[in-house]
């Protein structure tokens, strides 16, 4: 839930420092929002370490809280911004790690109206953005099986990157008959290597209870030589039967100077069983090759989720994972996440 908060330019009015009309005033707007969550529980990864008895930020959803704001200029169009930080409420720390900046999450300013809508600074990225829509346990990078195979490095992420771009420009089209597409690029800014930066073009189709999402993704890491060139591929769709709502996807990558390449498989199926409460399940399976070894990865999770109100909610999960050769492992974990 966002709660808009009294514009820049009318705050600066009410102190007489602007002289600027009512009119002005409702062109523009500042909203102040975000989420915490935390979670504990016992958390164990397939391998050699022991499992945990953890307190943890975030959950179902990253923690954060960003400021928003747009102002109309005319025809349509209107200035748009946003500035975003993940957060740490177990130790009050800023962003996911030590590593991060302070506007974690986004910083971009941009411009949108009836030709859609172009955005430059750090953004997330819109393969992330597509996997979400395709699991149940959405932007999860604690529970979702096909987010942590994908991008958390203890699950050994596949998808070189983080789920968030520095120095990018994005293009993202309207929306016609329920098609709408995005273009991304990140700049590498080193003198002397041009053309050795991030892109990714990414697809999203809706219809009723429909939906379809594709992404295809070029990171370069690091932008001067010599480089991990990695291509990531991400397809699947989602279909709402009222009863319940399936999930299916697939993705795959390629990494040119590691010479890695993997195949990840996920199904998903979310049932609500009242107004108040519903239960979530997914599994996903990445088989990962190169020229020394060869790795399978098997993840599943299951929750029931139930809303105390519209804007908290309590859930309890239960996760299983196995990476060959090593035993399975579990982790469960009672959390609460709180949206303002």
């Amino acid at each position: 839930m966002k709660y808009p908060v009294v514009g820049i330019m009318g705050v600066l009015a009410a102190l007489g420092l602007a002289g600027v009309s009512s009119d002005a005033c409702a062109q523009s707007s500042v909203q102040l929002y975000g989420i915490i969550g935390t979670y504990v529980g016992s958390v164990k990864k397939s391998g050699n370490t022991p499992s945990a008895l953890v307190e943890g930020g975030g959950g179902l959803t990253t923690s954060f809280w960003g400021i928003r704001g747009t102002e109309d200029i005319g025809g349509g169009t209107s200035v748009i911004f946003a500035l975003e930080s993940f957060f740490q409420p177990t130790t009050g720390a800023q962003g996911r790690t030590a590593a991060d900046p302070y506007w974690s999450r986004s910083s971009y300013v941009g411009i949108t109206g009836h030709y859609g809508k172009v955005t430059f600074g750090r953004q997330t990225n819109p393969t992330y953005l597509n996997m979400q829509y395709l699991n149940p346990f959405g932007a999860s990078v604690v529970f979702s099986p096909l987010v942590v195979q994908s991008f958390v490095a203890g699950f050994n992420g596949v998808i070189i990157g983080d789920t968030v771009w520095n120095n990018t420009v994005e293009y993202t089209t309207p929306s016609i008959s329920g098609l709408s597409a995005t273009g991304i690029y990140g700049f590498g800014g080193v003198a002397g290597e041009t053309g050795i930066a991030n892109i990714g073009l990414h697809a999203t189709y809706t219809n009723g209870p429909f939906l379809a999402a594709v992404s295809a993704q070029r990171v370069r890491t690091p932008v001067t030589s010599p480089v991990t060139e990695q291509y990531a591929w991400l397809g699947g769709a989602t279909y709402n039967f009222g009863v319940a709502k399936v999930y299916a996807a697939a993705e795959a990558t390629n990494a040119y100077g590691a010479q890695i390449g993997t195949h990840t498989y996920e199904l998903g199926l979310s049932i609500p069983i009242a107004k108040t409460s519903s239960i979530l399940a997914e599994w996903a399976r990445t088989a990962s090759s190169s020229a020394k070894v060869s790795t399978r990865r098997t993840t599943a999770a299951l929750a029931y989720d139930y809303l105390l109100s519209k804007r908290t909610d309590v859930y309890l999960v239960y996760m299983y994972d196995k990476l060959t050769p090593n035993g399975s492992a579990s982790t469960t974990a009672l959390a609460i996440r709180h949206a303002f």
